[in-house]
């Protein structure tokens, strides 16, 4: 996993939603984001990977991206946008969700994420849209 150090200001892996998905993140710069995750356990009840799940591994991607980003202008990112396509279902394995920016601006970001299974094949298509804001106080 990714030393939390690098993933941006006030970003702790702990108790999150990331951490109990089983989502590792691997690169994480404002220009590329990598993270797997498994299928198991976050599949809906026919046996699927759960859309949701895809949309949570893309929003985490673009919103990691979108913080480091920020960081360079003393501000932090909040999501206020995501939409997903999905392409093809997955019962087993891991997906890894790439992350690449759209637009780096100083009050938005926008990222496409590439959700693709172990045989390199598309699974979904996201793009999330963060807004960047000046941080809280002892963020």
């Amino acid at each position: 996993m990714t030393d939390e150090s690098n993933l941006g200001p006030g970003m702790n892996l702990e108790g999150t939603l990331l951490q109990t998905m089983g989502i590792v993140v691997a690169e994480a710069t404002a220009e590329r984001v990598v993270a797997t995750m498994p299928v198991k356990g976050n599949t809906q009840p026919y046996g699927l990977l759960h859309g949701g799940a895809s949309c949570v591994l893309a929003e985490s991607l673009g919103s990691i991206g979108s913080a480091l980003h920020a960081a360079t202008y003393g501000k932090v990112a909040v999501g206020v946008d995501i939409n997903a396509t999905h392409h093809r279902a997955v019962r087993d394995g891991v997906v890894t969700g790439v992350a690449t920016p759209i637009y780096l601006g100083r009050t938005t970001t926008s990222y496409e994420v590439i959700v693709t299974d172990e045989r390199d094949k598309r699974v979904c298509t996201a793009r999330i849209t963060c807004q960047l804001i000046q941080a809280p106080p002892g963020s």
